[in-house]
Protein backbone atom coordinates (compact mmCIF):
# COMPACT_ATOMS: atom_id res chain seq x y z
CA UNK A 1 0.00 0.00 0.00
CA UNK A 2 1.33 3.57 -0.89
CA UNK A 3 1.65 6.30 1.29
CA UNK A 4 0.68 9.90 0.42
CA UNK A 5 2.73 12.34 1.91
CA UNK A 6 1.26 15.21 3.52
CA UNK A 7 2.93 18.03 1.26
CA UNK A 8 1.92 16.18 -1.35
CA UNK A 9 -1.51 16.07 -0.56
CA UNK A 10 -1.60 19.36 0.19
CA UNK A 11 -0.54 20.18 -2.78
CA UNK A 12 -2.85 18.29 -4.71
CA UNK A 13 -5.93 19.90 -2.95
CA UNK A 14 -4.27 23.67 -3.27
CA UNK A 15 -4.31 23.39 -7.16
CA UNK A 16 -7.65 21.93 -7.14
CA UNK A 17 -8.85 24.51 -5.38
CA UNK A 18 -7.54 27.09 -7.55
CA UNK A 19 -8.93 25.10 -10.47
CA UNK A 20 -12.31 25.73 -9.45
CA UNK A 21 -11.55 29.39 -8.31
CA UNK A 22 -11.40 30.05 -11.68
CA UNK A 23 -14.31 28.25 -12.50
CA UNK A 24 -16.93 29.69 -9.72
CA UNK A 25 -16.02 33.61 -9.15
CA UNK A 26 -19.21 34.06 -6.48
CA UNK A 27 -16.95 31.47 -4.38
CA UNK A 28 -13.39 32.18 -5.26
CA UNK A 29 -12.84 33.89 -2.17
CA UNK A 30 -13.71 30.69 -0.27
CA UNK A 31 -11.76 28.61 -2.25
CA UNK A 32 -8.56 30.72 -2.01
CA UNK A 33 -9.13 30.94 1.75
CA UNK A 34 -9.27 27.42 1.92
CA UNK A 35 -6.18 26.91 0.00
CA UNK A 36 -4.23 28.93 2.33
CA UNK A 37 -5.51 27.05 5.41
CA UNK A 38 -4.06 23.67 4.23
CA UNK A 39 -1.12 25.31 3.15
CA UNK A 40 -0.60 26.50 7.11
CA UNK A 41 -1.84 23.90 8.28
CA UNK A 42 0.94 21.15 6.36
CA UNK A 43 3.53 23.98 7.01
CA UNK A 44 4.11 24.29 3.60
CA UNK A 45 4.13 27.70 0.81
CA UNK A 46 1.33 28.22 -0.96
CA UNK A 47 2.80 27.18 -4.65
CA UNK A 48 4.69 30.13 -6.74
CA UNK A 49 2.23 29.35 -9.59
CA UNK A 50 -0.87 30.74 -7.70
CA UNK A 51 0.47 33.09 -5.27
CA UNK A 52 0.06 35.85 -7.47
CA UNK A 53 -3.25 35.19 -8.15
CA UNK A 54 -5.04 36.62 -4.75
CA UNK A 55 -4.38 39.29 -2.35
CA UNK A 56 -2.46 38.13 0.64
CA UNK A 57 -4.48 40.85 3.30
CA UNK A 58 -8.24 39.70 2.34
CA UNK A 59 -7.43 36.44 0.66
CA UNK A 60 -9.84 37.49 -1.97
CA UNK A 61 -9.24 35.94 -5.63
CA UNK A 62 -7.88 38.38 -8.50
CA UNK A 63 -9.78 39.02 -11.34
CA UNK A 64 -10.01 41.70 -13.93
CA UNK A 65 -12.67 44.08 -11.49
CA UNK A 66 -11.03 43.55 -7.97
CA UNK A 67 -7.41 44.19 -8.89
CA UNK A 68 -5.29 47.10 -10.53
CA UNK A 69 -2.27 45.45 -11.75
CA UNK A 70 0.81 48.43 -12.84
CA UNK A 71 4.31 48.95 -13.39
CA UNK A 72 6.70 50.98 -11.70
CA UNK A 73 10.44 51.59 -10.91
CA UNK A 74 11.13 47.97 -12.22
CA UNK A 75 8.21 46.63 -9.62
CA UNK A 76 4.85 45.41 -10.55
CA UNK A 77 2.43 46.69 -7.97
CA UNK A 78 -1.11 44.74 -7.25
CA UNK A 79 -3.31 46.61 -5.65
CA UNK A 80 -6.46 45.23 -3.92
CA UNK A 81 -9.40 46.92 -4.76
CA UNK A 82 -11.43 45.11 -2.03
CA UNK A 83 -9.16 46.31 1.05
CA UNK A 84 -7.22 49.22 -0.65
CA UNK A 85 -3.64 47.96 0.00
CA UNK A 86 -0.84 46.86 -2.53
CA UNK A 87 1.71 44.68 -2.73
CA UNK A 88 4.81 44.84 -4.69
CA UNK A 89 6.94 42.24 -6.73
CA UNK A 90 10.42 42.47 -8.53
CA UNK A 91 10.93 42.40 -11.68
CA UNK A 92 13.29 40.07 -12.10
CA UNK A 93 12.30 37.86 -15.21
CA UNK A 94 12.59 40.97 -17.29
CA UNK A 95 15.52 42.38 -15.75
CA UNK A 96 17.25 38.91 -16.97
CA UNK A 97 16.19 39.15 -20.41
CA UNK A 98 17.72 43.20 -20.68
CA UNK A 99 20.78 41.43 -19.41
CA UNK A 100 20.60 39.05 -22.15
CA UNK A 101 20.26 41.61 -24.78
CA UNK A 102 22.77 43.61 -23.70
CA UNK A 103 25.62 41.00 -23.89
Amino acid sequence: MQRISTENLANERIKDLFSEAEKNPKLADRYVELARKIAMKARMPIPKAYKRKFCKYCSSYFTSENVRIRTRNSKVVYYCLNCRKYTRYPMIKEKLIKKKLKK
